[in-house]
C-alpha cells in the first residue's frame, strides 16, 4: 500500500438518521461543527436523511409518498398559465 495517502484523523462520529432519530457510532474523517452526547460522551454529529434503519430495502417496509398531492399542487400552481395561453388563441 502507498504511504501517506490515507487520512490520519479517524475518530468516532455519531451519525443520526433524521427520519427516525436512530443514532449509531462509527469511525469517520467527515468534518462537522455539530456535536451530540451519546451515553455521556460528546461526539461530532453527522445528520443523515436516510440510513439502513429507515431505508425500505433494509427494513422491508415500503414508504407511501403523497405523489397525488404533489401533482395536484403542481397543476394548481401552473393552471393560471394554461388559461392565459387559451385566451390568446
Amino acid at each position: 500500500m502507498r504511504k501517506g495517502i490515507h487520512p490520519e484523523n479517524y475518530r468516532l462520529v455519531a451519525f443520526k438518521d433524521m427520519s427516525n432519530d436512530e443514532v449509531f457510532l462509527t469511525k469517520s474523517t467527515a468534518d462537522t461543527k455539530e456535536t451530540l452526547e451519546v451515553d455521556g460522551v460528546e461526539y461530532p454529529l453527522i445528520k443523515l436523511e436516510i440510513s439502513r434503519t429507515s431505508h425500505p430495502f433494509y427494513t422491508g417496509k415500503a414508504k407511501l409518498l403523497d405523489t397525488a398531492g404533489r401533482i395536484d399542487k403542481f397543476k394548481n400552481k401552473y393552471k393560471k398559465f394554461n388559461k392565459e395561453e387559451k385566451k390568446e388563441e
